[in-house]
Formats: structure tokens, C-alpha cells, sequence
């Protein structure tokens, strides 16, 4: 018995009334004495005053006697049990208490208090009883030397292996119980041998002899034994089976786990591997989890599944390079043999589990070659379990869980743990498979909103690059478009629209339509912007909704733009924004500058009239088209006024004009953008002076007869004599309509590009209109002949009047 549960005997069990006093000095030698300690000790006064307080103790306990002073002093007084012994020689065990008798200037004296302990033959700690309590004792107890050897140990001791504890005598623990880090262990015995303080609570896992195959966790306490002077004799502990705590602990530790790993992305690959890699191997030694087809291309299921219903490997890890490697890879077909366990767990729903396997039957995958055919002996494996991948009341797949031989076999609560895990995982799974296919829906959007290939054309080089900063949907409302022109002109165009996602991406989608049926009008710049800017603010105001409201109308108030319009003719280039950031252009030289360009108010949102700027590239000049998302930094959606980064990116050289985009795009945008990103880079040509031929025509009706034969000429040297019919018709047509109906100079354009365009200029300022005349009818026949026999047809106006013009299809021999 301690110390401490002496003292609580001593607190519980004290009658003050029985006590006998006596009185001590501060050496601890006996002061007073009363009638009462005569009659229990059988002491005259004047045989015991002056003598220390050991001399009534018998031998045992005299030894304790400075040492129970020296407490006193220490902790203002002690109680506990003790060994008297009586002046007829007799002992006697009494319970004592001491407390100091003058507090004034320190304990000048102590009050001993001592009771008998007669009646109460449970109190008599003989060697007998103690070897008792120890030995019947449910906890394993056992005594090593200072070598760490065994001289003692309890039957207890034996419940966890290595034998009776008559076999343990003079044996060290490695020998007892080698499936033990003994090493470990027996390094806090030599720290307690050494310092003599207690280790307490102290827990060890590991395999022992009682069950080899089941780690086991202990509970140790290790308390040091010293002999009457002082000196280590060895180390007494105490060993607690803790196993089921142990279990406990680890199974929750493995359900955070998996709430921690599993589904931290909505990619249904990813996580089934998250599944796989949590239970392994802390769990399982092998994990495979097979998904049907229908889940991994994110389709609504059938129904019910069948064991015909095709399932593929979506996950798996292995403990060890020991654990056979699997015959089917991640992303192969999982076929298993009719009615095997996976396929009636897949068609059941239900759980299933085998405690051990037949080490002689065949794995149930079907399809595997000869060569790799193994037995579960062969494959070291002995015991599984086969969960179903279950959520929201349909099977998405099965998850199969192997442990490897030397290894505890799975019980009921691995398989509801098992369960829970995978229960866990199944939601995730489901989430991310109605993720897919939102998200093939939203790609789809996408395609449709966004050009999948920017047109042919010969005015520009061109190259696109664009990043939304929603990476779920992968949509955003920046957009960017290359639209060909009559007159072998190109329109740049590129724009955003506040937030991201599906409705940004959707009001992205209205504005770029909008755009280019503006565009099919060949209106300048600014009044494609003015235009737009009318259309965005009218939406809006139709709906209801005022700007950042829900919905598409309300979104696009606030958007930007920026357009430009360039003719490779003579290298102009025209261009106006509302909103946005001007373009850059690169030179030929590589030198990099921005254009000067008034910045017009945001689309819809109200504010001065839209200019635009023209100037002239040389050829091999780029321009750079970008949304504010390039420049954007931190967590607000500003640009950077500074443009040295964009500069110093857009100076670097690649091999080609795709790869130079990318590369810009990549050196100023981080992975996870804080907006949208779109850069459209357009180096420019020049058409050859030998393409394009220009006549002046006077206002003379002679002069279309000359007309046509200047064209027919033309097509000549062009090699394009195929088209003289229909040429001579346009001209002739297109001519006659501007000396009837229009003023000032005529003047006559043809240009070989991709087709071939006619131009004729004149100083009017109306255009004509395409009649459908009655057969009675003398004219009106001229522009429903010019839209029949040609592609194309329009008028576009410029600031000193009108081009009305037409464009033929070259065939390929004649580009």
C-alpha cells in the first residue's frame, strides 16, 4: 500500500476520541506523554521522554523514522500507518497522525495522534497479504533487476504471452516477448532506474505472444524499488491491456482522416483514390475501388445495376512492394466473373465479408491472361471485405478492401467502419459526378460562346489565349473574336463582363452576337460601341434589374470592350473602347508601346460619347488585345497602372505567335487568377500593291463599258478568267447605280484576297436597297442580280461617302 492510500486509510479510519496523544519535539524526540499512550503502549513517562521517536517503532518502520520527520517539516505534518512496539516486547499496528502543535514562529512541537488498529485483521499488511494482492491482482505485474531481468511477475503477466512466471526468472523481455519493441520499453526503465522518478501512463503497441496477429496496445507504469539505504534494486511496472481504446482511437482518427482527404476535389478519379490511399495501410493492405461507366462520365444512371453494367478501376493503393502488384490499372475495365462477390455486392447492395479466404480459390476477375492467373495463397491475401459505393439510395460502385497474410483478419467493426468510410466517399463521388456533368454542360455553353478557331483571313496573323478564374466551371466572361470584314478588312474584338461562371459566361455570349451583327453592319468603332453601349443599358432597363442584379441583363451593365477594325490594304488601324484597357502594339523591331486611346464609359453605364483613334501599322506589327485580368494582382480586381510587367512580357520572343500568347498569358497569371484572362495577339500584313488594282471613273454612262473591260483585263493578269461573266456583271451594275443615283467622284477597287472583291466608290450618302421588281417592271433588276451571282454584298459608309461592294468565292487554283 502507498504512501497516499495510508494517509486516506488513515483520514477514513481515525477516531480522534480512541486516539492516544503524545507529544514530540523539533528533533522528533518524545516531549510529553500522556496516561493514554501509557495504556497503549505500556511506557512510564520517564522510560520514553528524551528518546527519539524511532525507539518506539519496530524495526522496519524506525529506519522510516528522520525520513516521516523530515515530512513533517516538509508538509506541516503526515499520517499513516505504523509499526509500535510495545514495552513487553510485542508490536502493535497503529494508524498515526502528526500535526504541528505551535504555528507562531514555525513548529516548535508535534501532536502524534495514535490509534490502534485491533479488530480489523484486513489492515495487517504482512508479507503473506501482500503477495496476495499482488499475485490474485487482474493487472499484470512484474519486478526486473537492475539488468533488466526478471526476478518476479504475476500470473496476470501471463494472459499476454511468454509463458508461467517461473519461466520468466533471470529473462529479459526481448526474450519474452520478441514481437515487441522490448528496446523501447526497456529504455524507460533504465530512465527510471536512473532517475528515480515514476513513468506513468506510458503506451506501447505492438505484437505480442498471446496474439500475434492482432496489434495490441498496453498501458505500463514503471516505479523504481529501492533497498534500505537508498540504492536501486530494479524497477517494478504495470502492464493494462488498452487494446480496445487503442482501436477506438485509430478508428476515429481514420474517419477525421477521411473527412480531411476525401472529396477535396470534385474530380471522381481523384476521389476514389482519396479513398483508397486513407484506408491504406493503416486499414488495409490493398484497396481497389470500381466505379460504373455510367458514374465516371458523370451520366444519370439506368437504374439499377446489373451484372452485365461494365465497371472500371477509379482507385487503388498498396501497403507494401510485398502485396502483389494488380493485374488491372486505374482507368482499365474491371471485369469480374459472373456471381462472384463483387458482382452480387454490386447487384445486392449489401455489404459483404469473408473472414478467411480459401487460399486455394482463383481471384474473381475475369479476362486475366494465363500467366498472371494466381490463387489467393499466391497472392498473400486472406481475409476481405467488398463495401458498395452507395448515395442517395443508388449503387455507384463497389470498393474491396484485401488484407495480406500475418495480418488480423477483418471482424464486424472493420466492416462498419469500412462502411462509414466508404459512405463518406460515396457522397463525394455522387457530388462530383453531378458535378461532370453540370460541368460538360457548362463546356458545351462554352464551345458554342467562345470560337473554337478564329476564320482564315489574310490581314492578320492571329493567336488566343484565354483563362476564366472559375477553374470548376471553367467559364468565365471575358471573350475575345476575329471577324472578317468586306474589303479584306478584320475586326479585333475583345471584352469581359463583371463575375464569372454560367450567367457571366451567358451574358459574354449575348454581347459577342450582338457584336458581330454590329460588325455585319461596317459601322466605325465607335458607333459599334455606341450601339452595343444602347443595347446593354435598353436589356437592362426592360428587365427591371438594376446593375449587379441577378441575371444576364443586369450583368452586363458595367462590361467593357474594345475594338479595333484594321485594313491590310493600306495598314490602317481604327479602333475605340468603352471600359477597357487600350491595346499594345509591338513593333517590328520588338519595341512595345500602348496606344493613346480615350477610354469610353463601361457598356450601359451612362457617359460621354465614344472616340476612336486611327493609325498606321507597319507591317509585322503586333497588336496585343488583353483583358484588365492580365494585370490584376491581389485580392481586388485592380489593374496595375504600371505596365512594365506587361511590357517586359510582351518583349519576349517565341518561335511562334500561339506560343508567344501563351507564354505572356503564363508569366503574369498565376494558376488560380483572381479574374478572367484574355489575350488576343494579331501581327499584321500588308496586302501586295499587285493584289489590290484602283481606277477613277468619270460621271460619264461611256465609262461603265470601260469599266468592264479594265476589270476583265485585270482578272486576266489575276489568272482569274473564270470569273470575267460574272465580274463584268458586278461592275457593270455596281458602276451604272453610282453615275445614276449618286454624286462627287466615282472611283472603281478591285482585290484579290480570298475572294474577290469589287468596290465601287461614289460621294453619296444613301444607300441603295435590294428590290424584288415584278416581271412587268423595266428595272430594278441590278442588286438582285449582284446577290445572286456573289457571295456576299453590302454598303459600308466612310466620312466623304459610300463603298457598296461584292465579294466572289475564289477557287482554290486561283487563291
Amino acid at each position: 500500500m502507498g504512501a497516499f492510500e495510508e494517509q486516506d486509510v488513515v483520514r477514513r479510519r481515525f477516531d480522534v476520541a480512541d486516539a492516544a496523544p503524545l507529544l514530540l519535539d523539533a528533533r522528533g524526540a518524545v516531549a510529553g506523554w500522556t496516561r493514554d499512550a501509557r495504556r497503549l503502549l505500556g511506557y512510564a513517562a520517564d522510560e520514553v521522554v528524551g528518546h527519539g521517536l524511532a525507539e518506539l517503532l519496530a524495526d522496519e518502520d524506525a529506519a522510516r523514522a528522520p525520513e516521516l520527520i523530515e515530512r513533517c517539516r516538509r508538509d506541516d505534518g503526515w499520517a499513516g500507518l505504523l509499526t509500535a512496539r510495545r514495552a513487553d516486547g510485542r508490536t502493535l499496528r497503529v494508524m498515526a497522525r502528526v500535526t504541528s502543535a505551535l504555528h507562531t514562529h514555525g513548529p516548535a512541537h508535534w501532536l502524534v495522534l495514535l490509534s490502534e488498529m485491533t479488530g480489523e485483521p484486513g489492515w495487517n499488511m504482512s508479507r503473506a497479504v501482500l503477495e496476495q494482492m499482488v499475485a490474485g491482482s487482474p493487472v499484470g505485474i512484474a519486478i526486473v533487476d537492475t539488468d533488466l531481468r526478471f526476478v518476479w511477475s504475476n500470473a496476470a503477466l501471463g494472459q499476454f504471452g511468454g509463458g508461467p512466471p517461473e519461466q520468466r526468472l533471470g529473462l529479459r523481455l526481448a526474450e519474452v516477448q520478441p514481437g515487441l519493441d522490448a528496446e523501447a520499453i526497456e529504455e524507460q526503465m533504465r530512465r527510471v532506474l536512473a532517475t528515480g522518478v515514476p513513468v506513468v501512463g506510458y503506451e506501447h503497441v505492438g505484437r505480442v505472444r498471446a496474439a500475434p496477429y492482432r496489434e495490441t496496445a498496453h498501458m505500463m507504469s514503471f516505479t523504481r524499488l529501492d533497498d534500505d539505504h537508498g540504492r536501486p534494486m530494479g524497477v517494478y511496472y504495470t502492464v493494462v491491456d488498452v487494446s480496445d481504446r487503442h482501436r477506438a482511437r485509430r478508428r476515429l482518427a481514420l474517419l477525421d482522416r477521411a473527412g480531411e482527404h476525401i472529396g477535396r476535389t470534385l474530380d471522381i478519379r481523384r476521389t476514389a483514390q482519396e479513398l483508397a490511399e486513407v484506408a491504406v495501410p493503416d486499414f488495409a493492405d490493398f484497396v481497389a475501388v470500381d466505379l460504373l461507366e455510367y458514374v465516371l462520365r458523370g451520366a444519370e444512371l439506368p437504374g439499377a445495376a446489373e451484372g452485365a453494367v461494365p465497371l472500371r478501376r477509379a482507385g487503388q493503393q498498396r501497403a507494401h512492394q510485398d502485396v502483389p502488384e494488380p493485374v488491372v490499372g486505374v482507368g482499365d475495365v474491371s471485369s469480374y466473373l459472373p456471381g462472384s462477390p463483387p458482382i452480387r455486392v454490386l447487384t445486392s447492395g449489401r455489404s459483404w465479408r469473408e473472414e478467411r479466404l480459401d487460399p486455394l480459390a482463383r481471384e474473381w476477375a475475369a479476362d486475366i491472361p494465363d500467366g498472371r492467373k494466381a490463387t489467393f495463397l499466391e497472392l498473400g491475401l486472406h481475409s476481405v471485405m467488398i463495401v458498395p459505393v452507395r448515395a442517395r439510395g443508388v449503387t455507384l460502385g463497389v470498393t474491396t478492401f484485401f488484407r495480406r497474410h500475418g495480418e488480423e483478419p477483418f471482424d464486424d467493426e472493420d466492416l462498419s467502419l469500412a462502411e462509414d468510410l466508404v459512405a463518406r466517399a460515396a457522397v463525394c463521388v455522387d457530388n462530383a459526378r453531378r458535378y461532370t456533368r453540370e460541368r460538360d454542360a457548362a463546356l458545351v455553353l462554352q464551345r458554342n460562346l467562345l470560337p473554337l478557331r478564329l476564320p482564315e483571313q489574310e490581314a492578320v496573323e492571329v493567336a488566343a489565349c484565354y483563362r476564366p478564374a472559375d477553374e470548376l466551371i471553367g467559364l468565365g466572361g471575358d471573350w475575345y473574336d476575329l471577324i472578317p470584314l468586306s474589303g479584306a478588312r478584320v475586326a479585333l474584338v475583345v471584352g469581359e463582363v463583371p463575375g464569372h461562371g454560367i450567367a457571366a459566361a451567358a451574358s459574354m455570349g449575348r454581347l459577342r452576337t450582338a457584336v458581330r451583327t454590329l460588325a455585319a453592319l461596317d459601322l466605325p468603332p465607335e458607333e459599334v460601341l455606341a450601339h452595343l453601349d444602347d443595347l446593354v443599358a435598353r436589356s437592362a432597363g426592360e428587365a427591371g434589374l438594376p446593375p449587379g442584379g441577378e441575371g444576364a441583363d443586369a450583368q452586363a451593365v458595367g462590361s467593357g470592350c474594345v475594338y479595333v477594325v484594321y485594313d491590310p490594304v493600306d495598314g490602317r488601324c481604327t479602333m475605340a473602347t468603352a471600359g477597357h484597357p487600350a491595346p499594345a502594339v509591338i513593333g517590328p523591331d520588338g519595341a512595345v508601346a500602348f496606344v493613346e486611346l480615350p477610354q469610353g464609359p463601361a457598356l450601359g453605364a451612362g457617359g460621354p460619347p465614344f472616340e476612336s483613334v486611327e493609325l498606321e501599322l507597319a507591317e509585322g506589327s503586333t497588336l496585343a488585345l488583353h483583358t484588365d485580368g492580365l494585370l490584376a494582382r491581389g485580392e481586388e480586381w485592380a489593374v496595375d497602372a504600371d505596365r512594365e510587367r506587361l511590357e517586359q512580357a510582351l518583349r519576349r520572343q517565341a518561335d511562334s505567335l500561339d506560343l508567344r500568347c501563351r507564354t505572356v498569358v503564363e508569366g503574369l497569371v498565376p494558376s488560380r487568377p483572381h479574374d478572367d484572362v484574355a489575350l488576343l495577339m494579331a501581327r499584321t500584313r500588308r496586302l501586295d500593291a499587285g493584289r489590290v488594282a484602283t481606277w477613277e471613273l468619270p460621271r460619264d454612262p461611256a465609262a461603265v463599258a470601260d469599266a468592264r473591260k479594265t476589270a476583265v483585263r485585270q482578272l486576266a493578269e489575276w489568272d482569274l478568267d473564270e470569273l470575267a461573266f460574272t465580274t463584268e456583271l458586278v461592275v457593270s451594275e455596281l458602276v451604272t447605280n453610282a453615275i445614276r443615283y449618286a454624286g462627287g467622284p466615282i472611283r472603281l477597287r478591285l482585290i484579290r484576297e480570298r475572294a474577290l472583291v469589287c468596290e465601287v466608290f461614289d460621294g453619296g450618302a444613301t444607300a441603295p436597297h435590294l428590290r424584288h421588281p415584278r416581271t412587268t417592271d423595266e428595272g430594278g433588276r441590278g442588286l438582285l442580280l449582284v446577290s445572286q451571282f456573289t457571295q456576299r454584298w453590302g454598303t459600308r459608309f466612310v466620312p466623304d461617302g459610300k463603298i457598296i461592294w461584292a465579294e466572289q468565292p475564289l477557287t482554290e487554283d486561283g487563291v
